[in-house]
């Protein structure tokens, strides 16, 4: 195509590829570099069926000499590890870094290039050993946002963010396919016995691959042909071993006897293997006076010596595939369905991940299954056998702070091999202010909790697992003052997270002498003894445990609980059904509803129960249960609503507008145990709520912290709240002088009015 211009033709100006005027490229509608020397182009096709988008690459090319070279390379590379990166960011990454010192080295030797065709050679080295293969250049696109692996010709469909869907040359069945769209969620490290192993979390954008778009990978070292059959000699050799002393450290006497057959087996299994090793050795120290190309191949790498052992340790020490989860502090589930399934976690919040994810972990046989599930038992004195199949347990591992519950049971009632469910407690509870920050409940209810906490409240919890019960319960204690006692009663104690000198706590364990089993009236009889302040009674659940939780309530001891009911319907249909008077209902103060909805955990309604008729007089949401000819009254306190804006029933100008006063029964029930006016417990309100805001604005999100503050409060409210103000202006000093001092943080001081008031 020209244009006449008098009597010399020329060329029409250049258009960028898409534009109608393109007349060199009429069907692109895209181009562009997504890596040096690595080019996509989207092209548009039209055909009797319609449109389609063609997504295409162009990689730099090799031709023959180049080929000669990739091949001499691909000898020496051949026997390396090359663990492949899990995500895009992680194949970007890797890209970016290019070889590894030692293998730069490695292709210098090797081969003998202009600089152009070395880097045609680095890049198809590199692609081929370190990155994804050929579908190397869809990772390196950042604008392809989602792969599809069910396209009718086999081949892989892409939606980019500019065209959708564009058809590659890519088959489906392509080695890492899976990973050319994957986006990384966060990456860390756990440690286990001085090895630290990687783990990455991560979520695929492939449609038509797994249900599961969230995935949990452990990055255990890899191995190489042969090294399975090696570590099972290993073991069976550890196994076998006779101790002549008492063993004190079993990690040690494991590592030690594994090393020492490991390396003997490395070195010298046959003769072969030595004068290779012997050869790596050489050439190493050739090496590095650079008289020989550098060994690459990892056979006898010094690590790989550790990397072996590690398997050894994970087996005989650790809990198999399930070691690394059970470390793993950013995890709140571990489960293992069955025999060659993948493991499920579920990860804590601020991870990126919701409800439950699938890692790249399974036991592959029944028995390492059996021997992971009778260990875990075993580790809380508890024997599975075919009269015991299944277990409830609490298990304590070296190392691991967490507080960890297990459902344990053989295959005699579980088809297809065992199945276990861990829940791990965090050993870092939450503080009230973390709360607040997560959006899980407003200050004002804090505020009425700390109340409760101090003057011997009885407070239930109530909501499905994994709601966060215990998680509300513990965030709170440090409410209950320094010089009182709580004590934490049943299995679920273990749970209970008390910062006070003062606590105790005390489990039934039913394991322990089969002829004299510790009961729950036992513990209440033991209780009873302590003169406790507090009783908190975690999972009240068991006909047991609520006939305790009766009894605490007609003590006049405080007392703390969680038990499982959604709502206050089948809360009341449950304490009934459970055997638990109906008069004792009017003896609980409050009684909170977390909720789990979508990962996000807040408090969905607050309550107070009454006799019927007592809640008539009151404008809000209230009502009355009727179970078995009996009438519960309850009175919402709290609610949230579907936008996630905390309502709290107060009509107080400090709290804005609100329906009804918080007045039946809550302040009155602390005025009465406290022998104050109502009035009085009001002002105490406004008081404390005025602290929690002063905690949350300078982010106070240590529970020692937290406990230390309000035991100077109690101590010496007006000392303390002046220590503050003095702090506080020391810092607004330094920051208006520009010399704000390390770790401090701006805010203010307690709001609480010309006046300091104490304690009453």
């Amino acid at each position: 195509m020209t244009v006449e211009t008098g009597d010399l033709p020329t060329v029409p100006a250049p258009e960028p590829p898409g534009s109608a005027d393109a007349w060199y490229a009429p069907d692109v509608r895209a181009q562009y570099e997504l890596y040096p020397g690595v080019v996509a182009t989207v092209r548009e096709r039209r055909g009797a069926a319609g449109s389609e988008f063609r997504y295409e690459t162009r990689e730099p090319s090799l031709g023959a000499a180049g080929e000669r070279a990739v091949g001499a390379v691909a000898n020496r590379f051949d026997a390396g590890q090359h663990r492949r990166p899990l995500t895009r960011a992680g194949a970007v990454e890797r890209a970016d870094d290019g070889f590894e010192p030692k293998y730069e080295r490695a292709i210098d030797r090797l081969i003998d290039a202009t600089p152009a065709l070395r880097r045609r050679v680095d890049y198809h080295t590199l692609r081929e050993f370190r990155l994804l293969g050929r579908v190397t250049p869809l990772a390196l696109d950042d604008r392809v946002e989602v792969a599809d692996v069910t396209g009718e010709d086999g081949r892989v469909v892409v939606h980019t963010s500019d065209f959708a869907p564009a058809v590659t040359d890519v088959p489906v069945n392509a080695l890492y396919v899976g990973r050319v769209a994957s986006e990384r969620l966060r990456t860390y490290e756990v440690s286990f016995e001085g090895f630290a192993v990687e783990v990455a979390v991560y979520r695929d954008r492939l449609l038509g691959d797994d249900r599961f778009a969230t995935k949990y990978a452990v990055r255990e070292p890899p191995l190489l042909p042969g090294d399975e059959e090696l570590i099972a000699e290993c073991k069976e050799r550890v196994w076998e071993t006779t101790a002549t002393e008492v063993v004190e450290d079993r990690a040690a006497f494991v590592r030690e006897r594994a090393r020492r057959f490991l390396a003997r087996r490395l070195t010298a299994r046959d003769t072969r293997a030595w004068v290779d090793a012997t050869g790596y050795r050489v050439r190493s120290a050739l090496a590095e006076y650079d008289l020989a190309v550098p060994p690459v191949d990892s056979r006898y790498a010094p690590d790989r010596l550790a990397d072996l052992v590690y398997y050894v340790l994970r087996d005989y020490v650790g809990q198999g595939v399930l070691t690394i989860p059970l470390r793993d502090s950013h995890l709140e589930d571990v489960e293992a369905n069955r025999v060659g399934e993948r493991v499920k976690v579920v990860p804590r919040s601020g991870l990126g991940a919701e409800g439950r994810v699938p890692t790249n972990l399974a036991f592959d046989s029944e028995a390492a299954f059996v021997n992971v599930v009778t260990q875990l038992a075993a580790l809380d004195g508890t024997e599975l056998n075919a009269s015991n199949p299944s277990a409830k347990v609490n298990v304590d591992l070296d190392g691991v702070p967490d507080t960890i519950r297990c459902a344990v049971a053989l295959p005699v009632i579980s088809t297809d091999g065992p199945h276990l469910s861990v829940r791990k407690q965090s050993a870092d509870p939450h503080t009230p202010v973390d709360l607040v920050n997560s959006g899980t409940l407003p200050t004002e209810l804090v505020t009425l909790l700390w109340q409760l906490y101090e003057h011997r409240g009885v407070v239930l919890f109530s909501g499905a697992t994994g709601a966060g019960k215990t998680t509300l319960m513990n965030a709170h204690t440090p409410f209950i003052p320094f010089d009182a006692r709580p004590v934490s009663i049943d299995e679920g104690s273990r749970e209970v997270v008390l910062p006070h000198e003062t606590g105790i706590s005390l489990t039934t364990r039913d394991h322990e002498n089969e002829f004299k089993r510790v009961t729950m009236a036992d513990l209440m009889t033991e209780t009873n003894y302590l003169n406790p302040d507090i009783e908190v009674i975690a999972e009240v659940n068991t006909p047991a445990s609520f006939e305790t939780f009766g009894e605490s309530l007609n003590t006049g001891h405080g007392v703390l609980g969680t038990t499982h009911a959604d709502d206050v319907d089948a809360l009341v249909n449950r304490v009934i059904e459970q055997g638990l008077p109906p008069y004792l209902l009017g003896e609980i103060d409050l009684v909170v509803f977390p909720h789990n909805a979508d990962g996000d955990r807040y408090v969905g309604e607050a309550i107070e129960i009454g006799p019927a008729g007592a809640f008539d007089d009151c404008t809000g949401a209230n009502g009355v249960i009727e179970k078995d000819g009996t009438a519960i009254g309850w009175n919402g306190v709290f609610d949230r609503d579907p936008s996630g804006e905390f309502a709290f029933a107060y009509d107080h100008p400090e709290l804005g507008d609100a329906t009804r006063r918080l007045d039946h029964r809550v302040f009155h029930g602390i005025a009465a145990r406290t022998d104050r006016t109502v009035e009085a417990v009001e002002a105490e309100f406004h008081r404390k709520h005025r602290y929690v805001r002063y905690l949350v604005r300078e982010g106070v999100t240590d529970i020692e912290e937290t406990f230390d503050f309000l035991a100077d409060l109690r101590t010496d409210e007006a000392a303390t709240v002046e220590r503050v103000r003095r702090e506080t202006a020391a810092r607004a000093s330094d920051e208006r002088g520009g010399t704000r001092s390390p770790g401090s943080a701006a805010g203010t001081a307690p709001d609480s009015g010309s006046e300091v008031h104490r304690s009453e």
